[in-house]
C-alpha cells in the first residue's frame, strides 16, 4: 500500500513549510502548494488522501477549492485558517471539509487530527471493499469474526483479531505500537501499553505457529513498529 499523499495549500509559504514539514517528520508524504490553482491541477492528476487548505487565498478562496475538491475525490479535507467565527466553520462543513483548525495551532495536535482522518478513510476504504481481508493464507471476516490461515481456523481474542486486522489493512507497512494501542484500545499509549501491544503480538504469533511454523508472519521492524510479511512463499496459500 503506498503511503497516504498529503497537499497541504496555503498562500502564506512559511506555513505550507512548517506544515509539510510536522508531517513528514512523521513519516507522511506530504507535498507543499502556495497557489491554489495548482494545487488543484495537482490533485486532479495525481490524486490525493488527504488535503488541509487555508481560505483566504488569492486566485481561488479555500471555500472554493474545498468544493472542486471534494468533486474530484471522497478523501478526508481539513481546513486550516486564522478565521476562527463560527459562520466561516459552518461553511467549511457545508461545503463537505471533515475538520476546521485555527491558527495559530498546536503541531502535535494537527498531526494527530490527520492521522486520525487517515485511519477512518482507510477504515472506510476497507469496508467498501468487502468484509475480509486475505494476505500470507490468512483470511479473516470482519462481518463475523472468524478468522482462519490455510483454511484451519483461528481462535483469536477480539484485541488480537483488531491487531491483526489492522497489519492485515496496512498491507506490509509497519504499524507503530502507539498506532496499534490507539486504533484499538481506543486509550492513549504509554509505557504500560507498549507491553500490552507486545503481548498481543507475541500471542498472535505463537498462534500462527501452530498451524506454520516454518515462517514468521509478523516481523518486527526495531524503532518502527510491527508489520506483516508480505513475501509469497511455498505455504502461501496452502500448506
Amino acid at each position: 500500500m503506498a503511503q497516504p499523499r498529503i497537499v497541504v495549500v496555503d498562500d502564506e509559504a512559511a506555513i505550507v513549510e512548517l506544515v509539510v514539514q510536522l508531517l513528514r517528520a512523521e513519516g507522511m508524504c506530504a507535498h507543499a502548494f502556495t497557489d491554489p490553482l495548482e494545487a488543484l491541477a495537482d490533485c486532479e492528476e495525481h490524486g490525493f488522501d488527504l488535503a488541509i487548505i487555508d481560505i483566504m487565498m488569492p486566485q481561488m478562496t479555500g471555500f472554493e477549492l474545498c468544493a472542486k475538491l471534494r468533486g474530484a475525490a471522497d478523501a478526508p479535507i481539513v481546513f486550516l485558517s486564522a478565521r476562527d467565527g463560527e459562520t466561516d466553520q459552518v461553511a467549511g462543513f457545508s461545503l463537505g471539509a471533515d475538520d476546521y483548525v485555527t491558527k495559530p495551532f498546536k503541531p502535535r495536535e494537527l498531526v494527530a487530527r490527520v492521522r486520525a482522518h487517515l485511519r477512518r478513510s482507510q477504515r472506510e476504504g476497507a469496508s467498501s471493499k468487502g468484509s475480509a481481508l486475505r494476505a500470507c493464507g490468512i483470511e479473516l471476516d470482519l462481518d463475523s469474526h472468524a478468522a482462519a490461515l490455510y483454511d484451519v481456523p483461528l481462535a483469536l481474542t477480539p484485541k488480537e483479531f483488531a491487531v491483526l486486522a489492522l497489519l492485515m489493512q496496512r498491507d506490509g507497512k509497519p504499524v507503530p505500537a502507539a498506532e496499534i494501542f490507539e486504533e484499538v484500545w481506543q486509550e492513549r499509549f504509554d509505557d504500560a501499553a507498549a507491553n500490552t501491544v507486545m503481548v498481543h503480538i507475541r500471542h498472535l504469533r505463537a498462534k500462527l505457529a501452530d498451524i506454520d511454523s516454518s515462517r514468521s508472519f509478523i516481523h518486527t521492524v526495531w524503532g518502527v513498529g510491527y508489520r506483516l510479511d508480505k513475501g509469497v512463499g511455498a505455504q502461501e496459500g496452502g500448506r
